[in-house]
């Protein structure tokens, strides 16, 4: 007799923002995705890449940034572990913070889930998520019926509700 499927132990539907701003951005992008898969991390959608502006210092080199949606039985913390472990292969060192760098992974939202746990730095879904266009873009191209999980708000909101300077800072590539 085949075990039933628990909500414990069913994928979870996550996605992730990915970007680059060091090096061979476009590359430094599709190996971390080759990276994420080595964890048994299963890519469904993979957004077009996105050309942005530096945030919050745009006198730093550019962005390119993706989102992609997975489905993986990694909990929340295995996950952001996964993604750190990632980060450090890629090249990426700790320095000041929003520093350039060559891989940055964010767990935007995990399977509608709600967390906040600060002291273990995991937030669901990503704090800031919600006022970046170089994330509610490429997660609105492969995901256009997609709500925030705290506010309930759909992404075409998320998106309308930004600052038309913000639309017109990002380029699809």
């Amino acid at each position: 007799m085949k075990k039933q499927d628990t909500l414990e132990n069913r994928a979870k539907v996550v996605y992730l923002a990915i970007g680059s701003n060091l090096g061979n951005k476009v590359y430094n992008i599709e190996i971390t995705k080759i990276e994420l898969e080595k964890f048994k991390i299963k890519i469904l959608k993979s957004s077009s890449k996105y050309l942005s502006e530096s945030w919050p210092d745009n006198t730093k080199p550019k962005f390119i940034n993706s989102v992609i949606k997975v489905k993986t039985y990694l909990e929340p913390f295995q996950l952001l572990k996964v993604c750190k472990i990632i980060e450090f292969k890629m090249g990426r060192v700790k320095a000041k913070i929003n520093a350039p760098r060559i891989c940055d992974i964010d767990i935007i939202d995990y399977d509608q889930k709600l967390l906040n746990e600060k002291k273990k730095n995991l937030i669901l879904p990503h704090p800031r998520m919600d006022n970046r266009i170089f994330v509610l873009l490429p997660l609105f191209e492969i995901e256009k019926s997609w709500k925030h999980p705290e506010t309930k708000i759909n992404i075409v909101k998320l998106i309308s509700s930004l600052p038309v300077k913000d639309l017109r800072s990002i380029k699809q590539i």
